[in-house]
């Protein structure tokens, strides 16, 4: 009989997509938070947020975005943002979360963490 390794939440995912369409927003805030909820709950090592179809992120998106992030990094993980439209880049880099969370071209999904909270 073989021995099993029960599976326990400490176990992670290497990596969840969650694709964003339409703003990101106040009014959008809500149903992002669920998706991120749900992929959080799978403890993965990187959460890729696809903001390819996603035009503008005003203050509300850019909050959630930080606090999936600082929940990510708190369970051992990260949180990066592929292809952001330049408004949505614009919004990203005047409040410093390119300094925190890694910005990816549309191709490019990397394990690598953006590196310490605060820099």
């Amino acid at each position: 009989m073989e021995d099993m390794v029960p599976a326990t939440a400490a176990q992670a995912v290497p990596l969840v997509e969650v694709q964003v369409k339409g703003d990101l927003n106040a009014q959008a805030a809500p149903a992002v938070n669920r998706l991120l909820e749900q992929a959080l709950a799978l403890r993965p090592q990187q959460i890729v947020v696809d903001l390819a179809d996603c035009d503008t992120i005003d203050a509300a998106g850019i909050l959630l975005l930080m606090d999936a992030h600082r929940r990510a990094v708190r369970d051992g993980g990260t949180v990066a943002l592929r292809s952001p439209s330049e408004q949505a880049r614009r919004a990203l880099r005047l409040a410093k979360v390119d300094r925190i969370m890694q910005l990816l071209p549309y191709a490019n999904v990397s394990l690598t963490p953006a590196g310490p909270v605060g820099r």
